[in-house]
């Protein structure tokens, strides 16, 4: 079982992606998770996407396709995985598609979790993050016991760079111009299964269960 998970920044697919890596024993491929393991380590390849990240822009294609391609060989994708955050452009797809063919496989479901814009500006300002053990919060729906500090360490939570609203907005207008066009790419390959992702995360996960197990 091969999935691509799509939707805007914040929109949740990566909560959704852990889900179902959990439940069916496939892995959960997030580039976002390894560019900010790069940032954090201050690698080279996480010094050359923080530019691009802290702008809101997205990462050029040639510092994630290979990364991918090599983490699907690896032999715990014996039974499939669920690619989160990438492809991002038609490029990568095809790119992504002419890999996959070579190893004979092929991508079986694309889950697009659509939530508005203005939902998405609202989840993504409000989170914090501790720097130092990287345990995530909100302001409005996951807040600390003590305002503004880690209730693991103790540590003073920090907004990261790309949750400032008017960055989200921007990662917004990037998504709908280069990343968007991916629901049409795959719509035409009969793999879309869209999704309302304003509703609670065990709901949307329900459907999508339903879904992946649908004869």
């Amino acid at each position: 079982m091969n999935i691509i998970m799509l939707g805007a920044p914040g929109a949740g697919k990566g909560t959704q992606a852990e889900m179902i890596a959990e439940k069916y024993g496939i892995p959960h491929i997030s580039t976002g998770d390894i560019f900010r393991m790069n940032i954090r380590e201050n690698t080279e390849l996480g010094r050359k996407a923080k530019v691009y990240m802290d702008r809101g822009d997205l990462v050029p294609d040639e510092l994630t396709t290979n990364l991918v391609s090599d983490r699907i060989r690896k032999p715990d994708c014996g039974k499939g995985f669920i690619l989160d955050g990438f492809p991002r452009t038609i490029n990568q797809a095809e790119c992504l598609e002419k890999e996959l063919k070579e190893l004979g496989l092929a991508i079986d479901h694309a889950i697009d979790v659509d939530v508005p814009d203005d939902a998405i500006v609202r989840r993504m300002s409000g989170r914090r993050f501790c720097p130092r053990c990287g345990a995530v919060y909100h302001i409005e729906y996951l807040k600390p016991a003590k305002e503004g500090v880690c209730d693991r360490c103790g540590t003073e939570l920090v907004q990261r760079d790309d949750d400032i609203p008017e960055t989200v907005q921007k990662r917004l207008d990037v998504y709908h111009a280069q990343t968007e066009p991916l629901i049409g790419f795959y719509n035409e390959r009969g793999l879309i299964r869209k999704l309302d992702g304003t509703r609670e995360p065990e709901e949307v996960f329900s459907e999508i269960t339903t879904l992946l197990e649908a004869k």
